[in-house]
């Protein structure tokens, strides 16, 4: 039994994001907001809605009363912004979460998807990381702001579902790329950071300075695989059914993790972007700045055994992601 369907109304906020464009696109895919059938996305942009105003959130989601709910939309950023930002990264990521999961129960949403992050783990949590893993242990200092904020999201749908049987789930992602990331030079997560930083540097002829030893390891999620993950689960997967799957305590879980499952060292990613990007030049480590989290990679088997899986290797995902890039926006000025 499909728990969409094509005639719903369905709410993507923050549908201009990396994440948010890409789960429109696999909506749009699998035929659902098509007019024709009754349905309609809706993707107002941050000027026709700004989340962060709760009144207007309100009126809106009263107004418009949306079936569907997917909420992709938070503020994001490498460790440079989140060290530098840590009350934006709380307060902002609180009030977004709290303001449209709260007016889609209160309007009667049929379903919700809450979108997360796979930082909200422990630093240290055994590896691969079990979903039983949360607040286990300490938070990675570098991104607890966010993390924080995002584990508060997923408990918000767990208690609405607990208290007043709110039919919301939640995906914890692991690192994203792909069209339409941000390249900002000090405000990005760490693919795209590499892919402006070498894309530069060949431009230039020069070295490339890469923070940290190298060592820590991370998984990579392309973002159409994303979309396709958040479709999928949104048509099989609700907390509220007797086959939902279950923490090992037996209480049905709250949250999934979504990811490929296979992890590589950061000095491996930086030369598969090096050859993705044409750069034949020196890179240098610098240990003066901070690695993050020694190793994260996900346990992503329950959402495997239910029959979803990425398809989207890493050396495909970068070559498309490289020349979204160079088509960027982002890139006026830097080339003349």
């Amino acid at each position: 039994m499909c728990l969409i369907q094509p005639s719903d109304r369905i709410f993507v906020a923050g549908a201009r994001g990396m994440a948010g464009s890409a789960i429109v696109r696999a909506l749009r895919r699998s035929g659902y907001g098509d007019p024709a059938k009754g349905g309609e996305l809706l993707t107002p942009s941050r000027q026709e809605l700004n989340l962060l105003d709760d009144m207007a959130v309100r009126h809106w989601m009263y107004v418009q009363k949306p079936d569907v709910v997917v909420l992709a939309a938070a503020t994001v950023g490498g460790i440079e912004a989140n060290r530098s930002r840590p009350a934006d990264f709380l307060l902002e990521n609180l009030r977004i979460e709290t303001q449209v999961i709260e007016a889609a129960w209160r309007n009667d949403t049929r379903r919700l998807l809450f979108l997360g992050s796979s930082c909200i783990y422990p630093k240290f949590a055994e590896q691969p990381i079990r979903e039983e893993s949360l607040l286990t242990g300490a938070l990675e200092p570098t991104n607890a702001w966010y993390a924080t904020a995002k584990i508060a999201g997923i408990k918000l749908c767990e208690a609405l579902r607990l208290q007043h049987g709110f039919d919301a789930i939640s995906l914890m992602p692991t690192n994203l790329y792909g069209p339409g990331d941000n390249y900002h030079p000090t405000g990005s997560h760490v693919l795209p950071a590499l892919i402006r930083r070498f894309h530069e540097a060949k431009l230039r002829a020069e070295s490339v300075s890469c923070w940290g030893t190298g060592t820590p390891l991370r998984e990579f999620l392309h973002a159409d695989d994303l979309g396709e993950a958040c479709v999928f689960a949104l048509e099989h997967w609700s907390a509220l059914s007797d086959d939902a799957p279950q923490h090992d305590e037996g209480t049905p879980l709250a949250f999934l993790n979504v990811g490929t499952g296979i992890d590589l060292s950061i000095r491996e990613l930086a030369e598969h972007v090096a050859a993705a990007v044409g750069f034949e030049g020196e890179i240098h480590w610098d240990h003066s700045k901070p690695d993050g989290t020694p190793k994260k990679q996900l346990d992503v088997s329950r959402l495997a055994a239910m029959g979803w899986q990425a398809r989207i290797a890493l050396t495909e995902g970068l070559a498309s992601t490289v020349t979204d890039f160079e088509n960027s926006k982002q890139l006026r000025g830097l080339d003349r």
